[in-house]
């Protein structure tokens, strides 16, 4: 580790650009894409702002910690999926779902009445071809000004990525799933 002097002066000036509504990508290999988007909305939240979470992959009784949590402090958090596609007994219908998700997810959207809408792994029934892009670029583009969107999940497209705001990727370095230990409760769900 090299030893770093802590900067004396401000490393940035304050932007003068008007505050307007952002769009948000959480994307990469890495684990923290769905964390990071429960962070913003839980602190949205906690600032006393209108937050909703739709979860694309996430059956509606998922009662993980962030549901949890979610639900102590009436942060609304809707799964729209019936889980990983691996298990799913039909895709068709996993489509159907996603496809009835995002119909809600883009009515949120669009209301106005939202701070924050999080599409939580909505990456994946986009790369899945289930959702078609265009209609979620459209509807980002025709958002109300200062309504903030957060999109999580892997290989988000890069039409998203351009019209996005701020991007962040995660990238993998080392995966304790790697060497062998299963997901534990409180740090993957």
């Amino acid at each position: 580790m090299q030893i770093e002097t802590p900067p004396s002066a401000k490393p940035y000036e304050k932007p003068e650009g008007e505050r307007r509504g952002l769009v948000i990508v959480n994307t990469g290999d890495g684990k923290g894409k769905s964390t990071a988007a429960f962070g913003l909305a839980f602190r949205a939240t906690g600032r006393g702002k209108t937050v909703k979470v739709f979860q694309f992959m996430k059956v509606p009784t998922a009662r993980f910690g962030e549901h949890r949590l979610a639900e102590q402090v009436g942060l609304p958090v809707e799964g729209l999926g019936d889980g990983f596609s691996w298990k799913s007994k039909d895709l068709e219908q996993s489509a159907q779902l996603a496809r009835d998700g995002w119909a809600k997810a883009r009515e949120a959207i669009l209301s106005g009445e939202y701070f924050l809408v999080v599409l939580d792994e909505v990456t994946y029934p986009l790369i899945y071809g289930w959702l078609p892009l265009q209609e979620v670029l459209d509807t980002l583009a025709q958002r109300p000004k200062d309504v903030h969107v957060c999109l999580t999940g892997r290989r988000c497209p890069q039409e998203l990525i351009d019209l996005a705001d701020t991007v962040t990727e995660m990238k993998m370095v080392k995966h304790a799933f790697q060497a062998g230990v299963p997901a534990q409760r409180g740090i993957e769900d």
